[in-house]
């Protein structure tokens, strides 16, 4: 079993950024992938970005590229991941999952079912 705790959310004005953070524990053989997804109000949930255990590999969806950025810090334990959101938007509002699975990120980025998934943090981007 794996378990996922996301922090880092809250409410920020448009234009401004937030950093969420995701450290999983039990068992994370160096196969897993991590990555991050989003659900807002009313929609399905969607992919946001994805990254390989070793942080090597990395993807982000469309409607992030530019903004978002997924990454592991090289100094630190690879069970960590962080999502940098710059630029933020009030269209980025949404309740943020991490996930983690064992198979390599593309899977997540092809939309194959998640083996794990955080609670969920709340970012409100307001107007």
């Amino acid at each position: 079993q794996v378990q996922l705790a996301e922090s880092g959310g809250g409410l920020v004005q448009a234009g401004g950024s937030l950093r969420l953070s995701c450290v999983a524990s039990g068992h994370t053989p160096s196969t897993y992938a991590m990555g991050w997804f989003r659900q807002a109000p009313g929609k399905e949930r969607e992919y946001v970005a994805a990254i390989s255990w070793s942080g090597d590999s990395t993807f982000h969806a469309d409607s992030v590229k530019g903004r978002f950025t997924i990454y592991k810090d090289s100094a630190k334990a690879k069970n960590t991941v962080y999502l940098q959101m710059n630029s933020l938007k009030p269209e980025d509002t949404a309740v943020y999952y991490c996930a983690a699975d064992r198979l390599p990120p593309d899977a997540m980025v092809a939309g194959r079912p998640v083996d794990y998934w955080g609670q969920g943090t709340q970012v409100t981007v307001s107007s």
